[in-house]
């Protein structure tokens, strides 16, 4: 990837890599998997992550393809069976939101409670212009940063991934935790409290342990580091969409939609359902209530609602 640019057939290599795991992994493959039902039927793993999320095994149907043309024809070939439709619900940026709930830091609270975009006022924020000045390519700046702190990256990843100079890249770094301030702190907290304790916690007090974080190698100790940073965020991320599961089932249960409605598979932080026609308007509404009101939160929890008969081109209901 570092050479892309260097030489016309690296970007040749490259999709050649792509278009072979996209026939190896997927189109190869999956039609042998079949049951004698038609249907693909998954494993899905309750403690295979260190995270916390479930894990997709056999086949791994957590990994199909989302970007590109080509991702989304391969998701096309899911459909629902005649007469239901695949309905698909998803946190929004449920890891920023979990960043402002522990961290308490109030510019990001107020942002999430106010329901503006969250990158576009970040990059008001960071840039110092008003939110109606803010370009897109502020925006994409800010949106890069945003995931970054979510995954503990430092000023050198983030110059790739913005694509910029290593001094825009720290000006920008050190910009964000000054509008910030009670994340930067945060964040000192949790890498100071792991090192002492050898764990993190999520909001609901799971621990995750870091051997790393005592490795004598300064590489290792640092990727622990950065693990332990993004730890609570992605762990409580887990915790939460596990409770959503559970209230949608009671919510699904109470409707007396539980043999209309069925939870196909969760992906990180969505859930797939396959529903009958007649009852998609008063599922989608049950479980979209659930999930936003599955936890006592000091920030609102967000769903994106997506529907269709094929996986690949649902649309947006909102």
């Amino acid at each position: 990837m570092k050479l892309r640019d260097a030489h016309p057939i690296i970007a040749d290599i490259l999709l050649y890599r792509e278009l072979q795991k996209l026939l190896s992994t997927y189109i190869d493959n999956l039609p042998h998997l079949i049951g004698e039902d038609g249907r693909l039927h998954t494993t899905l793993n309750q403690a295979g992550t260190t995270t916390g999320r479930m894990s997709s095994t056999n086949p791994n149907l957590q990994n199909i393809p989302v970007r590109g043309e080509m991702g989304t024809e391969i998701r096309d070939a899911f459909v629902a069976p005649q007469g239901s439709t695949l309905l698909a619900l998803d946190y929004s940026q449920i890891e920023m939101r979990v960043l402002a709930a522990l961290s308490e830091d109030e510019h990001l609270i107020e942002i999430f409670r106010t329901g503006v975009d969250v990158h576009t006022s970040v990059a008001s924020r960071v840039f110092k212009v008003a939110e109606k000045d803010v370009t897109s390519e502020m925006r994409r700046k800010a949106k890069v940063i945003n995931f970054g702190i979510v995954y503990g990256m430092g000023v050198n990843a983030l110059k790739d991934n913005l694509g910029s100079t290593r001094a825009e890249a720290q000006e920008f770094y050190d910009n964000y935790f000054l509008t910030f301030p009670k994340i930067a702190a945060y964040f000192e907290e949790v890498k100071s409290h792991a090192k002492k304790d050898g764990f993190t916690t999520t909001y609901f007090g799971r621990r995750r342990f870091f051997a790393g974080l005592k490795s004598p190698i300064p590489y290792i100790r640092a990727g622990a580091e950065r693990m332990a940073m993004n730890a609570p965020l992605q762990g409580t991320a887990a915790d939460i969409i596990k409770i959503a599961m559970q209230k949608a089932h009671e919510g699904l249960a109470e409707a007396k939609l539980l043999d209309k409605a069925h939870l196909l598979l969760q992906i990180h932080d969505e859930l797939l359902f396959e529903v009958e026609e007649g009852s998609v308007k008063k599922a989608r509404e049950v479980i979209e209530y659930a999930m936003e009101h599955a936890i006592d939160f000091p920030v609102p929890v967000t769903v994106s609602v997506f529907q269709g008969p094929r996986w690949g081109s649902m649309e947006d209901v909102k």
